[in-house]
């Protein structure tokens, strides 16, 4: 059997079995003289002395990650300095979870010999993933830290265009204070699977690996982050907005709340995302009881379990991409199961570059908003005819469209945004009122904000789109819907960049 010390000798050897690997791919791998932990030779002086070959085939650096990874971890992770022990467990469940996700038996990851076998069915960039997954591990095992130079530049150039140190301890902070996330940084799953919170590294390392393309969305003001535990049930949600929403009136007693019915939602919210059949899916292409194109919760964490968001093209063209309600075809990227982040705009957009994003910005009345960015410059209204208006006033169907349309149009000044979901918007008006001391959406605050439309959640049994908004007069949070048709000059939409 052949034995490799690094990806770059191992990538070249699957490319003799299977020469379709290396269509597409021009470029040596990113990884090139990186040791694969899991594909070293026996006695590799490269390799640090606890996971140097020894016994069992001259493999104990293998043995020893699989007795952290595949037996019981508390031992391994004892053994690690506190600060450490959710970075390991991060890592850990990454590797697992990858392994699920792309048929490797667990017992693989300790035998180079059915690694490599499984890894003949990888793509270079799978193949990278894992290997550069399994080094971080070996790392932390073997230094009892992580390995900080993965993460310098992404955690200085998340700090520098986002302030993301702030703002991700505030919502931690937060998530915690609501009982939404567990002690160990985790939610429970409508599959009962715990997930934990993204770790700031991750955050900044996609912020850093998408910097390019962000760059217009950055100048457009979309630096409000959002952290949203979409895995958890809605009904479980719903209850932790209303003791939020108690809370805030006991601490602050000048807030006027309805404290019998604090939130009012419809009945198709009941247990809308649970059960054999779902009431509700997400990310939909279209508005129609048949042919929806949306998926159930339960698929989507399938989804993000296997890297993907496995979503319907728009228009049926494989290329388009973008953003997951407006339809994109199936395609690998990052995720954090159970979890998902988004950048938006926020309350204080013209000075969001001087001082840490707070809250999010309104949903502007027709003829009341303004264009933000100057590379492309995002409009809210129709402007000679050729734009989209992103002000209040337009159907589900029309904001639908503009989404649709925007990601096939290289000129748009609305790619890569994405509408939001009931999660989404309950995540966003705790961290709002939090942060403003104001309620998100007051719709009849001196008619200058607006209902939100949640244009990325649908109930095709009733044909109905969720919206959001506070009742200034009842004094209470609203979870309703509309038709896809339905407009009114109050109600609008408010879109997110998903990372």
């Amino acid at each position: 059997m052949n034995s490799f010390r690094s990806i770059s000798e191992f990538i070249p050897h699957l490319e003799e079995n299977d020469p379709s690997l290396r269509e597409g791919r021009d470029e040596p791998s990113t990884l090139g003289n990186h040791p694969s932990p899991l594909l070293g030779k026996e006695g590799d002086q490269s390799v640090p002395p606890p996971f140097q070959g020894g016994d069992r085939g001259g493999c104990r650096s293998s043995l020893s990650l699989s007795e952290a990874i595949l037996a019981s971890s508390s031992s391994v992770r004892d053994s690690l300095p506190k600060e450490y022990h959710k970075h390991f467990e991060t890592l850990r469940q990454e590797i697992i979870d990858f392994a699920a996700s792309h048929d490797i038996p667990r017992e693989s990851l300790a035998k180079p010999q059915s690694l490599q076998e499984a890894a003949q069915k990888l793509s270079i960039p799978d193949l990278e993933r894992l290997a550069l997954l399994l080094e971080r591990f070996e790392y932390l095992l073997v230094h009892h830290e992580p390995k900080k130079e993965d993460y310098t530049k992404a955690l200085e150039h998340a700090e520098r265009l986002y302030y993301l140190k702030e703002q991700y301890t505030s919502q931690v902070s937060l998530l915690k204070e609501a009982g939404i996330l567990s002690k160990e940084g985790a939610i429970l799953g409508i599959d009962g699977k715990k997930y934990p919170i993204p770790t700031l590294e991750q955050i900044a390392a996609r912020l850093f690996e998408r910097r390019e393309e962000l760059k217009t969305k950055h100048d457009q003001g979309f630096t409000k982050l959002l952290l949203v535990p979409f895995g958890m049930s809605l009904d479980a949600l719903i209850e932790v907005l209303k003791q939020f929403l108690l809370k805030h009136k006991k601490d602050h007693p000048d807030f006027e709340l309805d404290t019998n019915e604090p939130l009012y939602t419809l009945e198709d919210y009941q247990g809308a995302d649970i059960g054999d059949s779902p009431r509700l899916v997400y990310y939909p292409q279209s508005f129609t009881k048949e042919d929806h194109g949306g998926k159930t919760k339960m698929e989507v964490l399938e989804g993000q379990a296997r890297g993907r968001w496995t979503l319907t093209s728009v228009s049926g063209n494989p290329a388009t991409g973008g953003t997951a309600s407006a339809g994109v075809a199936e395609e690998e990227r990052r995720t954090s199961p159970g979890w998902t982040i988004h950048l938006l705009q926020p309350s204080n957009l013209e000075s969001q570059d001087t001082e840490t994003p707070m809250g999010f910005a309104l949903i502007s009345r027709q003829g009341q908003g303004t264009p933000q960015g100057d590379l492309t410059p995002r409009p809210p209204f129709r402007e000679r005819g050729d734009r989209s208006p992103l002000e209040a006033g337009k159907t589900p169907n029309e904001y639908l469209s503009l989404l649709q349309e925007a990601q096939e149009n290289p000129d748009s000044p609305y790619p890569q945004e994405s509408s939001m979901t009931p999660e989404d918007w309950i995540t966003a008006f705790m961290t709002h009122l939090t942060e403003t001391k104001k309620p998100l959406d007051d719709v009849w605050n001196t008619n200058t904000e607006s209902t939100s439309y949640l244009i990325g959640a649908f109930f095709p049994s009733s044909v109905v789109v969720p919206f959001a908004c506070w009742v200034r007069d009842a004094h209470r949070a609203r979870l309703g819907g509309y038709g896809p048709r339905y407009r009114a000059e109050y109600i609008g939409a408010r879109f997110s960049v998903m990372i």
